[in-house]
């Protein structure tokens, strides 16, 4: 008798584990993937079925917008998969964590920033949203990330509204408040501006290429960020940074922007180095009552004014810079006496 009832108990364990390992092996395996038919309101019907964790793949063709993303989802195109807003409001909406969403054309959003219509609009729900490989074409505002964390906006084609005058145009990547954000390896043009911050923190903005806008990348109230490696052309100016605070502006190029290549206005406490501007600028840089920043290893050269240093700026180090064939090397408006150079090195 304890010999079965010890034998009985083994293969109740058995198989009580037996069942755990199944379901263990059952659950990663719930999760669907769904085929979406082009045509009608076949996506807005499987966004509705689908179930937190699946995949809704979209098939070539058309699909009509707008869509809400509102649970966890992957989202991929099949090429030649298109979602069109026709027009309204935001073509597509992410309002959960977590979201994946590439492969596919994005077209046809409203007309209205006031509502900010959008390609790609991203809620504070939309925390690690992951947007990639995507075109993002004809829209109001190219994407736009108001209040997510740690989104990333990578390898994206985004074209806005040639059709608009400048200034009625959204802005390429529009970013509100969206701590640890990363954008990069994007192609964007025809925008008011290419990527636009305002009001964040800890944003890494790399290797984009920019042109056919108004300023390529606009900072505004953001702080501890990075711009690296980004290429502006024939833009009105490359890279603004205005009231922000320590940012890593680093490796950038200004190739044939109008005004300015580098704009520093209220901006302190920034580290500014690898940096070239080309291209005959009526400034290579502009600095306005811009302090503790250090500009090291820049390379401004073929504009009407190398630099023009004024409005108060103060222990500003500036070592190690080339200015090259500019009308102006120097432009400074004080009264004070400045020294740039930095242990004895100064400035070709």
């Amino acid at each position: 008798m304890t010999s079965r009832l010890a034998g009985g108990s083994f293969v109740v364990r058995c198989l009580a584990v037996f069942l755990l390992a199944s379901a263990c092996m059952l659950s990663p395996a719930a999760a669907a993937t769904w085929d979406v038919a082009e045509g009608g309101g076949r996506l807005i019907e499987a966004l509705a079925r689908a179930a937190p964790g699946d995949t809704l793949r979209l098939a070539p063709g058309l699909h009509r917008g707008p869509a809400v993303i509102d649970r966890t989802l992957r989202i991929q195109g099949l090429p030649g998969a298109v979602i069109d807003g026709g027009g309204a409001s935001r073509v597509v909406t992410i309002d959960a964590p977590d979201v994946e969403f590439s492969g596919v054309e994005i077209r046809g959003s409203g007309g209205l920033l006031e509502t900010e219509d959008s390609g790609i609009f991203v809620t504070k729900n939309g925390d690690r949203a992951v947007i990639r490989d995507n075109a993002v074409l004809g829209n109001l505002i190219g994407v736009y990330l108001k209040g997510p964390e740690d989104a990333v906006v990578s390898g994206n084609r985004i074209r806005g509204r040639e059709d608009l005058r400048l200034n009625e145009r959204g802005n390429g990547v529009h970013i509100w408040n969206a701590p640890g954000s990363v954008i990069e390896n994007n192609h964007i043009s025809a925008g008011r501006d290419g990527i636009f911050v305002t009001t964040s923190k800890r944003n890494k903005f790399s290797r984009n290429r920019l042109h056919n806008v108004r300023f390529a990348i606009h900072y505004m109230y953001t702080n501890d960020s990075e711009v690296s490696f980004n290429h502006s052309t024939g833009n009105h100016l490359g890279f603004a940074i205005m009231f922000s605070s320590g940012i890593r502006v680093i490796g950038n190029r200004s190739q044939g922007d109008r005004d300015h290549g580098f704009l520093f206005n209220f901006a302190n406490r920034s580290d500014i180095r690898g940096n070239m501007v080309t291209g005959g600028a009526n400034k290579c840089v502009f600095i306005y009552n811009a302090n503790r920043n250090r500009f090291q290893g820049n390379r401004f050269q073929g504009c009407a004014i190398g630099i023009h240093f004024t409005a108060g700026s103060q222990h500003n180090l500036i070592s190690g810079n080339a200015f090259i064939g500019n009308r102006t090397q120097v432009k400074y408006v004080g009264t004070r006496h400045v020294e740039w150079s930095d242990d004895g090195r100064g400035n070709f």
